[in-house]
């Protein structure tokens, strides 16, 4: 998002009002950084004052102060400036704009810190295992059930029972904290049963962050194939990737496929199974002339960010800038494209 308070691109969360929109710095924020009236605006999309930067749109308020805004692929800019016309027509119209969702509101307690809890469900030794789960003829990979989503929130004392669980459950998995895997779980996300997320052992999810992939087993069952890895390679080669506890700079090798959505890493020396994997739909990537740290372990140049629909940044660096500006065409193409 770049408006009148920002001089530069900045990620923002952005919730859409009866009357305007807020941004929030991070969606776990209680308070909004800011609020565009709608009464009196107008919308412009596609805009084009921004040569390089692709699925923008442009809201004019009242007092002809510009704000520009960028999707992550086309379909979510259509649906952001659809919304916005049709908030700012029932404004001039005097009716009430209500945007239909398949997803329920779910209100939670102000002290729930849905990011925290998500770090506290990945931790290795005491959160939620990852497992590998077969039903019909596949296999899913570093996955779990939901009746162990729900095990969990009870036994860590985050919730009183199990349908304040699936409350809360519904709640990261429409924040994009946690991914539905399979049909049952796919089916109720979007809005085909009582509640976005299932308390059951037949209902498959994964971190959107772990490497998550399915073997599906073909019509003679003989030949298995990975559906995360069916799709042809887009790029591939060895970036520098920073990590996300120790901050440490290492060399993987990074393979990009056009379908499903994913940006998977290796050891360069050797290895089948990646290292894990970066969910791109909906991702946002841009390139980064600096950094906190850059200096200390001199990565200072062709560096770039991927941030994920759930807010995982990650940093990397190429090469060389036209590497970097290869990359990041690439991860782009993929992200509008690819599941």
């Amino acid at each position: 998002m770049q408006g009148s308070m920002f001089n530069t691109w900045k990620p923002m969360w952005v919730v859409l009002l009866e009357d305007g929109i807020e941004f929030y710095k991070r969606k776990s924020d209680n308070s909004p950084k800011g609020m565009i009236p709608l009464k009196g605006s107008t919308i412009n999309s596609p805009c084009q004052d921004f040569g390089k930067r692709m699925f923008v749109f442009k809201l004019t308020a009242a007092k002809q102060q510009d704000h520009f805004f960028q999707a992550s692929y086309l379909e979510e800019r259509d649906a952001w400036v659809r919304d916005i016309k049709k908030a700012i027509q029932c404004i001039d119209g005097g009716q009430r704009f209500a945007r239909k969702s398949t997803r329920k509101s779910i209100r939670l307690p102000e002290t729930i810190n849905l990011s925290a809890l998500y770090l506290s469900m990945k931790d290795p030794e005491k959160g939620i295992k990852e497992l590998k789960l077969e039903k019909d003829k596949k296999v899913f990979n570093h996955c779990f059930t939901g009746t162990a989503v729900i095990d969990w929130l009870v036994s860590s004392n985050s919730i009183r029972n199990r349908k304040e669980g699936l409350m809360l459950a519904s709640s990261l998995l429409n924040e994009g904290y946690l991914q539905p895997a399979g049909d049952t779980s796919k089916a109720a996300a979007e809005g085909l049963s009582d509640t976005p997320f299932l308390d059951l052992s037949d209902a498959y999810y994964y971190f959107p962050d772990s490497g998550f992939f399915c073997e599906g087993n073909s019509s003679d069952d003989d030949v298995v194939l990975k559906e995360e890895f069916r799709g042809m390679i887009v790029k591939q080669g060895c970036l520098l990737k920073q990590g996300h506890r120790r901050k440490n700079w290492k060399v993987r090798k990074f393979v990009l496929r056009e379908d499903p959505a994913y940006l998977h890493y290796y050891d360069p020396a050797g290895g089948e199974d990646p290292l894990g994997a970066i969910h791109l739909r909906g991702c946002v990537v841009t390139a980064v002339e600096d950094m906190p740290d850059s200096k200390k372990y001199d990565v200072e140049n062709n560096l770039f960010e991927i941030i994920t629909a759930s807010e995982v940044h990650y940093y990397l660096q190429a090469a060389s800038s036209a590497e970097r500006t290869e990359w990041i065409k690439a991860i782009q193409s993929v992200a509008r494209t690819g599941k």
